[in-house]
């Protein structure tokens, strides 16, 4: 989420471009697209992570049933977590004018800037979705003018790991309580915001001790790696933080040692194992549901309605984001690991 940057482990190799933000106004007005003119269906193009991707995947379910509600139709163009080609498919789908809409997850923030840019002045309403578009990972307000941001901000990712930590902490009157962080990829500036707001919570908190802090990836295998790292340097951890496929790792790992965990992501295994007292917390958030919402607001503002351009994921109900047993009571998530 994933977190909730969840699953992407093929974008350590991807190159991350610097591009300033745009103002798409600049450039000349914005001319309707071919299904707008004719008045026929509405279409949306999901420039997904990858369709192997179960989050992904499961944004998409979303995507698409509020279009088939809705007199709209919704097609994926799948990368494969490869951002030089989710480029190719923004500008090809931009020339051919083959959509009234876009939800982007962009593989690569920056590298969409100028495709996002084109698709604003050839008349497509883009929804930015979870990642955020352009250089910034302490925002949701839309860093390219003229879209609509529906993301879970980084930092505030980070900061809300954080805080659960803490909260486990304090579960058990631990003091001093030694916290482990496996980190995402160190090769994604995201991950890093995420990592420096979450890190940056527990060093403020008494008591509370970073002992590890390592990168974990988004698969079970790097998280089992991470942990045995762990206990190997510090046996004693009281908290581990990760990525939910990392958690399931380092859980698998420590067996039975006494270890609170906090898992960025928002599965159905993910909320079963928090339900049933096996880990703290999860930062939580509803994948489909918020799916659908990207189509709901890329398509309100193809049909000339007024929508929001500034929308956090956080606020979209059933906002359980600090996802603790009590808060994850009636919930089942929306996809599978």
């Amino acid at each position: 989420m994933l977190a909730r940057w969840t699953a992407l482990p093929a974008l350590a190799a991807l190159a991350l471009l610097t591009t300033a933000c745009v103002n798409p106004a600049a450039q000349g007005g914005a001319t309707p697209s071919a299904s707008a003119a004719s008045g026929g269906p509405k279409r949306i193009g999901f420039f997904g992570f990858a369709k192997a991707n179960s989050f992904t995947a499961a944004t998409f379910a979303g995507v698409e049933e509020y279009a088939k509600a809705n007199n709209a139709t919704a097609e994926f163009l799948d990368p494969n977590f490869d951002a030089q080609a989710q480029v190719r498919q923004l500008q090809d789908a931009v020339t051919a004018k083959r959509f009234d809409v876009f939800v982007v997850q962009a593989n690569d923030g920056a590298a969409v800037v100028p495709a996002i840019r084109s698709a604003v002045q050839a008349g497509i309403s883009v929804v930015v979705q979870f990642t955020p578009v352009g250089t910034r990972y302490d925002t949701a307000q839309p860093q390219v003018e003229g879209t609509i941001t529906l993301i879970d901000v980084p930092t505030l990712n980070g900061e809300g790991l954080g805080r659960l930590a803490v909260q486990a902490c304090e579960s058990k009157k631990l003091n001093p309580c030694e916290v482990g962080y496996l980190e995402g990829l160190k090769a994604l500036p995201l991950d890093n915001a995420r990592t420096q707001a979450a890190v940056g919570v527990l060093k403020a908190a008494p008591g509370v001790q970073v002992k590890a802090q390592l990168e974990g990836g988004y698969t079970q295998e790097s998280g089992r790696k991470a942990m045995q790292d762990v206990l190997q340097k510090e046996p004693g951890i009281d908290v581990i933080i990760g990525a939910s496929q990392a958690v399931l790792g380092a859980e698998a790992v420590a067996k039975d040692k006494d270890i609170l965990y906090v898992a960025n992501g928002a599965s159905r295994q993910t909320v079963k194992a928090v339900q049933e007292g096996r880990w703290y917390a999860a930062y939580y958030l509803p994948v489909k549901t918020l799916g659908a919402k990207a189509a709901e607001l890329g398509l309100n503002k193809a049909l000339g309605k007024q929508v929001p351009d500034t929308n956090a994921m956080t606020d979209v109900d059933p906002g359980t984001s600090m996802g603790t047993k009590q808060a994850l009571a009636s919930v089942t998530g929306e996809y599978d690991e």
